[in-house]
Formats: C-alpha cells, sequence, structure tokens
C-alpha cells in the first residue's frame, strides 16, 4: 500500500491524504507541488527520480 507521507519533505507544508498538492518520487518521498516546480526542478533530491502527483486517498466521513 502507498505510504502517505503527511507532510513536504523539503519546506514541511501539510499534505493530508485528500491533497491534490502532493507529488512523490517512486520511494514515495514526498513533497508540495510548489517545492517541486520552484525549488527541485521536479526531481526528487533523495534519489533523482521524477516526482508525480500523488492520488488522492478519500477519507471516509465520521459518523
Amino acid at each position: 500500500m502507498l505510504e502517505m507521507r503527511p507532510d513536504c519533505g523539503c519546506c514541511g507544508r501539510d499534505l493530508p491524504q485528500s491533497s491534490a498538492e502532493a507529488m512523490i518520487c517512486s520511494f514515495e518521498c514526498t513533497f508540495c507541488a510548489a517545492c517541486v516546480s520552484e525549488v527541485l526542478d521536479h526531481r526528487c533530491p533523495n534519489c533523482g527520480g521524477e516526482l508525480v502527483r500523488r492520488p488522492i486517498r478519500d477519507v471516509p466521513a465520521s459518523a
């Protein structure tokens, strides 16, 4: 199962499971879209891999 890390590994921004701003590499390193485009040049600083949009995981509403 995909690990849903809760924040950006660059700036610390919160990235909940429902965030469309989360980007990941094949090792599941997680960064926000702003850091990916403005700081990281679309490459993971840990492995050099491509950073792509992380799938959204729906969180069920509490009853």
